[in-house]
C-alpha cells in the first residue's frame, strides 16, 4: 500500500475475541478497517462501505461465509471485492467448498499476523489494477461507441456483434469466462476505426485501392488502442476478426486453425450483421439471403464448421 493511499477493509466475524487481533493488525498497518459480527446486513453493508477485502468467517450463524461469497462474486457491483475466508484449521472440505464459491484466498485460525498483513496487501494492489483495467477498458469502449454514433448505418453494431459471437461461443460449449470474452472483444472490435477516415468510411461509391488499404489497418489500430488492456486473448481476436478461412484476409493473411478461435467466431457474427444492416453503397439483405451467402462462403471466408452452426442457429431461432 502506496503512503497516503488508505484501504478500507471489512471484518465479518461473530467471534468478538477473534476481530481484535485482526483489527489491531490491520490499523496499526495503515488500513481503515470496519467489523460487522452478524451476516443480518453484511451486503448492505458492503455495498455502502466499498471495502477493498472481505474477511469472511465461513461459520458464521444465518448466512455462512461461503453463501455470502457467492453471492458478492455474483453481484457485478461487487464481483471485484477481494473476499478471503477464515476457516478453522484442517478443514479440507471447507476450502474445496470457498473455491466453488470463488473466493480469493483462505485462512486458517489462528490466523497469523504476518500472513494476514501479506494476504489483505496482495488483494489490495490486486484489485487497484483490476480497477484500472475496467477504467481503461470503459474508457475505450466509450470512444468505440462514439466511433459508432458519428455513423448512422452502424447504430447499436457493436451489441448486436457482441450478442452473436457470446452466443455462438455458447453454443460451442465456450465457458462463461469465454463467452463474456467475445461480448467485450464484440464491443471492441471496431475500436480501430478511429483512425479511419470519416470521408473513406462513410463513403457510398465503391472505395479506391488506396481507400481499401486504409480501412484494412483499422484491426492493427485496434490491437494498439487496447494494449493497455493487457489482456492477450482479446487483443488476438480484435486483430483478427477479418481473417478469411482461404488466407486471403487481412492484416496478416492467417488461413484455417492458424486463426484464433474467437476470431473466428468474430468474424461470422461481424459479417452476419454487416450483411442484414444498411450500408452506405448498399442496402440489407434479408434474413434468407444473409444465411445463404453465410453457406457459400463457408470453408472459404468462414470457419465451416462454426459457420454451418452459426446458419442453423439462426434458422432455429436460438440466436438473436
Amino acid at each position: 500500500m502506496e503512503p497516503g493511499d488508505r484501504a478500507r477493509v471489512l471484518i465479518v466475524d461473530d467471534m468478538l475475541q477473534a476481530i481484535e487481533p485482526m483489527r489491531a493488525a490491520l490499523t496499526l498497518a495503515g488500513y481503515e478497517v470496519l467489523t460487522i459480527s452478524s451476516s443480518d446486513h453484511v451486503l448492505r453493508c458492503i455495498e455502502e462501505s466499498r471495502p477493498d477485502v472481505v474477511l469472511l468467517d465461513v461459520m458464521m450463524p444465518g448466512l455462512d461465509g461461503y453463501e455470502l461469497c457467492t453471492r458478492l462474486k455474483g453481484d457485478a457491483r461487487t464481483r471485484l471485492i477481494p473476499v478471503i475466508l477464515l476457516a478453522p484449521p484442517d478443514e479440507f472440505e471447507g476450502k474445496l467448498r470457498g473455491i466453488e464459491a470463488g473466493c480469493d484466498d483462505f485462512l486458517r485460525r489462528p490466523v497469523s499476523r504476518v500472513e494476514l498483513l501479506a494476504r489483505v496487501r496482495s488483494l489490495v494492489r490486486s484489485k487497484r489494477l483490476n480497477e484500472a483495467l475496467v477504467s481503461a477498458e470503459n474508457a475505450i469502449l466509450s470512444l468505440a461507441r462514439a466511433i459508432q454514433a458519428k455513423d448512422p448505418y452502424a447504430q447499436d453494431h457493436l451489441e448486436r456483434v457482441a450478442g452473436y459471437a457470446s452466443s455462438l461461443g455458447r453454443e460451442m460449449g465456450l465457458s462463461a469466462g469465454e463467452q463474456e470474452l467475445l461480448r467485450r472483444a464484440g464491443l471492441l472490435h471496431d475500436v480501430g476505426k478511429i483512425g479511419i477516415r470519416d470521408a473513406i468510411l462513410l463513403k457510398p461509391e465503391p472505395l479506391s485501392r488506396e481507400e481499401w488499404e486504409h480501412i484494412k489497418t483499422h484491426p492493427i489500430l485496434g490491437e494498439r488502442i487496447c494494449q493497455p488492456l493487457g489482456e492477450r486473448a482479446l487483443l488476438l481476436i480484435i486483430r483478427h476478426h477479418h481473417e478469411r478461412y482461404d488466407g486471403k484476409g487481412y492484416p496478416d493473411g492467417l488461413a484455417g486453425e492458424a486463426i484464433p478461435f474467437g476470431a473466428r467466431i468474430m468474424a461470422i457474427a461481424d459479417a452476419y450483421d454487416a450483411l442484414t444492416s444498411d450500408r452506405p453503397h448498399r442496402g440489407r439483405f434479408s434474413q434468407k439471403q444473409a444465411l445463404e451467402i453465410m453457406r457459400w462462403e463457408a470453408g472459404t471466408q468462414f470457419d465451416p464448421v462454426l459457420a454451418l452452426r452459426f446458419v442453423a442457429l439462426i434458422e432455429a431461432g436460438r440466436l438473436p
